[in-house]
């Protein structure tokens, strides 16, 4: 297939600039593949389309405050977006400019809050130079950089969700709004968007009605957002990114298909995770490590049964992995209602329920 495949036109006023409040007030286009029914409903309304013993199966990532602004010794300003934690020390992380960065040189963050020394660029597989480079954090006060991160830190906002100039990304409502109810292990760049809509009181309902609930562990990275720049879908590489299944997940899933539930997943990066770790015998292995996996329609789904999912950009990853579960032709159709319809697109948008 060709990524031209996966495009489709959304207006500009269709992006969501906001989250809706409170976060299951969210829309929700619910679609039946057998039936091929649609309702809308809201987020708030899943007790009425879930079922007891149905499962559903969400990613606990933590977004880190993973942007940070700054200064050279030389004055010059700089901005960094950490992308992932190397060791006790080292990380990776995108600069701008990064150009002219000097190996050894200190960069100020966040007020002197946090140190940044530069040690070398990043390097891929091949051993070809990347964008990134890799360097060492410290927190000035000498605690725990991670906590100096929570504290001085901004919420890396995707770009098409657009501030005015000169408004504090740190603000309060988006470092509480673009991150789960139940985030738990920092080490995301980017929420699990689908994850957004749930309110505390809304899980005890479901709890309540006889959903069960699950964790994965994804952490979202650069290449979940890379644009494909492949024409032919096969020729195109996902960048790894780091999960976890915990034991007690796959304890969970078995319970689930013995009383007759279905595995809901909560947004692709969940689905990524439940379909990576599944053996050459059809079975789930808990485990961690680091996944590639890439879902284009023909791939066979053997472990998720029903995906809530947020509406994605034209020609992503994440579009793909849709079309996968539910069909091309049946997704962009689906959008095209939604767009009608005049649901809300992308990180802070409205949901999709697809049900068996």
């Amino acid at each position: 297939m060709k990524v031209s495949d996966f495009d489709y036109e959304l207006p500009p006023a269709c992006i969501a600039q906001e989250p809706a409040r409170p976060r299951d007030a969210a829309r929700m286009l619910v679609h039946r593949l057998r039936s091929a029914v649609t309702e809308h409903l809201r987020v708030a309304q899943l007790d009425r389309v879930l079922e007891p013993g149905d499962l559903l199966v969400v990613n606990d990532t933590r977004v880190r405050c993973a942007r940070l602004v700054g200064h050279r010794a030389s004055g010059g300003a700089i901005e960094m977006l950490l992308l992932e934690r190397l060791d006790e020390r080292r990380w990776r992380a995108l600069v701008k400019p990064g150009g002219r960065l000097r190996q050894g040189e200190r960069l100020e963050l966040e007020g002197g809050a946090l140190v940044a020394t530069p040690l070398e660029r990043s390097r891929g597989a091949a051993g070809e130079p990347e964008a990134a480079w890799q360097l060492s954090l410290e927190a000035a006060s000498g605690g725990e950089v991670e906590a100096e991160l929570e504290r001085h830190g901004r919420m890396p906002l995707p770009p098409y969700i657009r501030r005015p100039r000169g408004q504090d990304p740190r603000r309060e409502d988006d470092r509480a709004s673009y991150q789960t109810v139940y985030a738990r292990e920092p080490g995301a760049i980017a929420a699990p968007t689908a994850g957004l809509h749930f309110t505390p009181q809304l899980l005890e309902r479901l709890a309540a009605c006889g959903v069960e609930r699950a964790a994965v562990t994804l952490h979202v990275g650069e290449g979940t957002f890379k644009p494909v720049t492949a024409q032919d879908l096969a020729e195109h590489r996902m960048h790894a990114e780091r999960f976890s299944l915990p034991e007690a997940t796959v304890a969970a899933l078995e319970r689930c298909r013995t009383r007759g539930g279905r595995v809901v997943a909560v947004g692709t990066t969940s689905v990524r995770v439940l379909e990576s770790c599944v053996d050459a015998g059809g079975q789930l292995r808990p485990g961690a490590g680091a996944t590639g996996l890439f879902l284009v329609p023909g791939a066979h789904f053997q472990v998720v049964d029903a995906l809530l999912t947020n509406f994605h950009l034209p020609r992503s990853t994440l579009l793909m992995l849709v079309c996968a579960f539910a069909g091309r032709e049946r997704v962009l159709r689906l959008y095209r209602e939604a767009i009608e319809q005049g649901y809300r697109f992308y990180s802070y948008g409205d949901a999709m329920l697809l049900l068996p």
